[in-house]
């Protein structure tokens, strides 16, 4: 910006044929106009945008970066926790509560979307349904998922399909009793999200539920993260964009517990309105 506004004042220097008090007023204004573009930029920052779609970078780069910051870290619990595993006991505490209030009619077969190395999939969903199939992008994760999950002291046969994809490009070719999703839904697009919730409708057996649990911004615009490429929507945008897609909410409950200084984080239990 700043080079563009002196380029435009030197041509006008060398054009004009004025006096030396018009040159000044003329730098005084090109300065003035400088310091208005400098002071909308400020305004337009991440922090104060409407959503992931405005907020992101274009679509391949804002995953590419996604993708890449995760291949980083390790595949560990306080990997996947930020640095934070202390808070996992809790979290899942927290979870198992969401779970039995809203009475998962089926214990068939669950979904674990953005599942990372299954922690959500071991401590809460193996101990509540015959099968757990999960989505991960992440090959290494994805791997690891599979031995953590399969361990000694967790029941052998509970692990189905792990779908090695990202959750913009996942299609669910089962019916599923529960779709949970975690700490992920921020790395879609607006419009990636939406479609994305369409197609977890049409994986859900009837009476299943699809609940999410995801960090909410604390005003009511979104909070883009560059280091992860991810953004933290409102809770209403999460609301919205359900609804958009076909959901009604059932149940919504604030995590309980978790440090001061972490953005709250909701679960919101869901199911497809119906069409009669």
């Amino acid at each position: 910006m700043t080079t563009t506004l002196e380029a435009e004042l030197s041509d006008k220097l060398q054009m004009m044929d004025e006096t030396t008090d018009n040159v000044q007023e003329l730098v005084k204004q090109e300065e003035d106009s400088s310091i208005a573009a400098s002071s909308d930029a400020q305004t337009a920052t991440p922090s104060s945008s409407d959503s992931a779609s405005k907020v992101a970078a274009p679509e391949p780069e804002f995953y590419n970066k996604a993708q890449k910051y995760w291949s980083e870290i390790p595949a560990t619990v306080n990997g996947m926790l930020g640095g934070l595993g202390y808070i996992s006991a809790i979290d899942i505490q927290g979870s198992n509560v969401f779970l039995r209030e809203i009475r998962v009619p089926g214990n068939r077969l669950a979904l674990d979307c953005g599942a990372g190395i299954g922690r959500v999939t071991r401590n809460l969903l193996i101990p509540r349904f015959s099968c757990v199939d999960l989505v991960e992008q992440d090959p290494a994760f994805a791997e690891k998922a599979r031995e953590y999950c399969t361990s000694e002291d967790v029941s052998r046969g509970k692990v189905g399909h792990i779908y090695n994809v990202g959750l913009q490009k996942f299609t669910p070719s089962q019916q599923y009793d529960l779709v949970w999703s975690q700490w992920v839904l921020g790395h879609l697009t607006d419009r990636d999200l939406v479609s994305f919730f369409r197609r977890i409708k049409q994986g859900l057996a009837p009476g299943a539920f699809f609940c999410l649990k995801e960090n909410v911004s604390s005003s009511k615009k979104a909070v883009e993260d560059k280091e992860d490429s991810s953004v933290t929507r409102p809770l209403d945008s999460y609301e919205h964009f359900l609804k958009e897609a076909g959901f009604r909410i059932v149940r919504k409950v604030k995590q309980q517990n978790f440090p001061k200084g972490l953005f709250p984080v909701y679960m919101i239990a869901c199911k497809p309105v119906s069409k009669e």
